[in-house]
């Protein structure tokens, strides 16, 4: 089982996000599965740096752990195109 969390690094995490990061690293801890983080840094007006770095931050504060290296949307650019 494969489970991700996906946020956009357009601001700071909220309680909403520490709770779909919690659910989705407990499903993949049930299921004996892997937990992603996906940051979807596809809209570069809006994401900042500073926000993934805290993205990191904060889910590391949480305790929680995931999967290594972290996907970045904008990796995959020329798939979209």
């Amino acid at each position: 089982m494969l489970t991700r969390f996906a946020p956009s690094p357009t601001g700071y995490l909220h309680i909403g996000h520490a709770w779909s990061a919690f659910f989705a690293r407990a499903i993949a801890e049930k299921g004996g599965g892997r937990f992603i983080l996906r940051i979807e840094d596809i809209d570069a007006g809006r994401c900042r740096p500073e926000f993934i770095d805290g993205i990191f931050e904060d889910l590391e504060w949480l305790g929680l752990d995931w999967v290594t290296p972290v996907l970045r949307q904008s990796m995959h650019m020329t798939r979209y195109a």
